[in-house]
């Protein structure tokens, strides 16, 4: 039965997803020249990182076990699972300001979950630009076979959810810090900063801490050794490494909220 419960609990978040996808596609695209414009300066940002990484293979073919297109597929997995996952539920990276500010009244009106419609009700036009990178780099880079994108295309919606659940988390820590802005931003810059490395200059605490304070080694070791090795073990770890963060990120949320004081702003979205 819980099974059934979560089943349709995620089919609910899909339809729900759709509808506010297309709604803030739709209100966004109304100025068509700086939603273009926007997308495409993230994209270029990240090509020009990832040429960072073509200059160092250049001098270091390998690095540990890890060869240039492991590292492009690295910043494409990464890339595309965050874009897929702000772009989409975009208020996550500003959770933390609408606790400190009592923002979330409006939210509190909806009929069903809080959470859901919170982070669904903005769209971060720039995370696109992300995706569509790490889609075209790994397809144009690494030129992958079919099994490997039928795979790539299961893990970056799992990196997706982690990078969503770790928002969610850090922003949560509003309701019981007060202002935890600062500290919500930079644990989420740190997700994606150690994420941009390859695990082979780690080691000792600094690995562990990748799977655990800062789950980094979910959204770029585990699915690139997954893509590396058509592993299943290793989709199935990443899988379960986001279901296990958002979990928690909810969970925190949801207790966190029950101490949240009212902003008085109680006008309900469109």
């Amino acid at each position: 039965m819980n099974i059934l419960n979560a089943w349709r609990d995620f089919v609910g978040f899909v339809r729900l997803a759709r509808v506010y996808l297309v709604f803030n596609f739709r209100s966004q695209s109304q100025y068509r020249a700086a939603f273009v414009w926007q997308i495409v300066s993230m994209a270029l940002n990240d090509t020009i990182w990832l040429t960072f990484w073509l200059f160092f293979f250049e001098k270091f073919p390998v690095l540990g076990t890890w060869t240039l297109p492991d590292v492009i597929t690295m910043w494409s997995v990464l890339a595309a699972g965050f874009g897929l996952g702000i772009g989409i539920a975009g208020n996550a990276n500003y959770l933390a300001t609408l606790i400190l500010k009592g923002e979330l009244d409006p939210w509190l009106l909806y009929p069903r979950r809080v959470l859901p419609h919170l982070l669904l009700g903005k769209m971060s036009v720039t995370s696109w630009g992300d995706f569509l990178f790490g889609v075209f780099a790994y397809v144009f880079l690494v030129h992958p076979s079919f099994e490997s994108m039928l795979m790539f295309a299961f893990l970056v919606p799992c990196v997706a959810v982690t990078f969503i659940g770790f928002s969610v988390l850090v922003g949560s820590l509003g309701f019981f810090l007060g202002s935890a802005e600062s500290l919500s931003e930079q644990l989420r810059f740190a997700l994606v900063t150690f994420g941009t490395y390859p695990p082979s200059i780690f080691d000792g605490v600094a690995k562990l801490m990748l799977f655990t304070v800062i789950p980094a080694g979910f959204c770029s070791y585990l699915p690139v050794e997954a893509l590396k090795h058509h592993s299943i073990e290793y989709a199935l770890a990443t899988a379960l490494g986001s279901i296990v963060i958002l979990a928690v990120g909810t969970s925190v949320f949801y207790f966190g909220l029950s101490r949240y004081e009212s902003g008085n702003l109680m006008d309900m979205r469109g």
